[in-house]
């Protein structure tokens, strides 16, 4: 029962950042010529995860992102039987939430603003380069969560910084490929929005997750604690 408690939370916070994050997004838009839908849509997915993180923390620690949980994997500090979980947990909490989000928006009667239901794209259509960012954004963010959690006595501030970094994170990538360090983030909203934003997910896939890796074995060799030893 303990671990299927882990595995919901996992579920219901992935499907959470979904809603509000992407939902943000849909509602303010954030095309260049909204340059507060830019801000608006950066501290949607950083208060979420504030939100998250002392609702489920917790119960899971509040990855509600494969990437973080893939860290972690590499980092030590969760195991493969849980991090396989954790992360179909996390890609159907993203598929539930962009579900929701579509239900809403067309129950409401503004398809105008469903679009992509907030998935990501490449920048500039550029492969390459929508690769090298996704995997330097989540290399920060993965980065500052091993760090921010490596002391007990950081609990009662983590989940602030962690949403902090996601909310800088989003500022900087959002004009870019609309910020996705979260593969299931990504998933979701592209596979019920198709086209496009579907034929491209992979990168938003594979590149955190490498993110998400690099962070990790970069934080094991920096690591003081391991040093002392």
């Amino acid at each position: 029962m303990g671990s299927f408690k882990k595995y919901l939370a996992e579920f219901l916070g992935t499907c959470v950042l979904v809603v509000f994050g992407c939902g943000t997004a849909m509602v303010v838009g954030c095309d260049s010529a909204s340059g507060c839908g830019y801000i608006l849509t950066a501290l949607a997915f950083g208060l979420v995860i504030v939100a998250m993180a002392y609702s489920v923390g917790n119960v899971s620690g509040c990855h509600i992102n494969p990437a973080v949980s893939i860290g972690m994997l590499v980092a030590g500090k969760l195991s493969v039987s849980d991090f396989f979980c954790y992360i179909i947990s996390q890609f159907l909490g993203g598929i539930a939430g962009a579900g929701i989000l579509k239900g809403i928006f067309t129950w409401a009667g503004l398809t105008d603003k469903t679009g992509g239901l907030g998935s990501n794209g490449l920048a500039n259509g550029n492969i390459g380069a929508s690769l090298v960012i996704e995997v330097v954004l989540t290399f920060v963010f993965v980065f500052a969560i091993l760090g921010v959690t490596s002391k007990v006595e950081n609990g009662a501030v983590s989940g602030v910084v962690i949403g902090l970094t996601l909310t800088l994170i989003h500022i900087f990538g959002i004009g870019l490929t609309g910020t996705s360090v979260n593969p299931a983030r990504s998933l979701g909203p592209a596979l019920l929005a198709g086209g496009d934003a579907l034929a491209n997910v992979w990168v938003f896939i594979v590149a955190p997750l490498v993110g998400g890796v690099l962070a990790a074995l970069c934080y094991k060799f920096l690591d003081p604690a391991k040093k002392k030893k």
